[in-house]
Parts: structure tokens; sequence; C-alpha cells
């Protein structure tokens, strides 16, 4: 049976597939091939090597994050929408536990698609983040210090570290509440002050 025609779409896909199953720190483009049935030069033919897979899947990852995130927190403000968003973020982390890492990559300073799709992320987290009502000199710290804590979380979670008997999921909402109280706490200090 012929082989279908390799493309860009398909190379990267099977890239996405393969980190997905391996980790995206451990595939390589031998893989890749050795997943499509093809010899390692035809996906030379469709990809810039190593580097540009990974920069395709960091950009998709990213985006299917954004949108899990954001579809959680729709319709959803204040704690209701941080809290959704911060579960929806776990779930595509622990569930894309191969590409979760992707999410992670700074983009490069001229790759316009890359930043902009990292920019689309941080101005979800920062949209939801908006619902507590919180200055603008302080919604950058908060942005940051939410993602610390989700990532940081996450990560420890998936690579095993949390091997204590007490209840793992109930740990993450315990953290997401006290950083909730203190969003919250935070704004209501605003408003008394303004």
């Amino acid at each position: 049976m012929p082989k279908a025609a390799l493309s860009r779409e398909i190379v990267v896909r099977a890239a996405y597939d393969v980190a997905a199953k391996v980790g995206f720190d451990r595939f390589t483009v031998a893989d890749v091939a050795r997943h499509l049935g093809v010899s390692v030069p035809n996906i030379y033919k469709h990809a810039s090597g190593l580097d540009g897979l990974r920069r395709s899947i960091a950009i998709a990852a990213t985006r299917e994050l954004t949108s899990a995130a954001t579809h959680a927190a729709v319709g959803k403000s204040g704690s209701e929408a941080f809290l959704a968003m911060a579960a929806a973020y776990r779930t595509f982390a622990i569930e894309h536990s191969g590409i979760y890492p992707a999410t992670q990559v700074v983009p490069a300073a001229d790759d316009s698609e890359h930043l902009q799709v990292a920019e689309s992320a941080v101005a979800m987290l920062a949209a939801v983040l908006r619902g507590y009502g919180l200055s603008d000199d302080r919604q950058i710290d908060a942005v940051r210090t939410v993602r610390s804590l989700l990532h940081g979380y996450v990560a420890l979670e998936i690579a095993g570290g949390f091997e204590m008997p007490q209840d793992v999921d109930e740990s993450f909402r315990y953290a997401v509440r006290l950083l909730d109280k203190g969003l919250s706490a935070s704004s209501q200090k605003r408003r008394r002050a303004g």
C-alpha cells in the first residue's frame, strides 16, 4: 500500500503525538520518522529539524492549554472563574503531561507567531484576574504569582513529587483557594483605600 504524501501539518502532528507519548524533551526526529514509517531526510523536507518541531509543538500545546482554560472560565467571574481556570489548567497538564512542558517554552524575540500565542495565554489569565479588581500595577504581579503556583504544582505532580498520603486533589484545591483568598483580600483592601 503506498504511503500518504507527507506535509508539514502531518509531520508536526506526528511529532506532537510522539512527544505526547515519550515526552517533549525526549522525542527525536528519528522517532517522528519511525512513527510515520519514513526516513529521517523526509522529515527534514517538511520541518526545520528538531528545533522547528519543538517550536510547532510549543505553539500548538499553548493554544490548546489557553483554549481549555478559557473555555472553563467563560461565563464566570472573580473566584468562580479563577478556580475553574486553575482546575482546567491542571487537568490539561496532567492529561497531556508529555507535551505540557512545551507550554513553558519562551518564544524567540523574532518569532511573531509564537509570541502572539504566548501573549494570548497571558491575556487570558489577566482577563480572569481582572475579576478581582486589582490595580494595574498589581495585575502583572498576580499573573506571575498564578503562573508560578499552577506551573510549580503541576510540574511537581507530574514528576511524582507528592508522595505523602494526603490527597493531591485536595492539596491543589487548598492551594488555589488560598491564592483566591489572597487575591480577594488584595482587591478588598484596594476598594477600602480608594
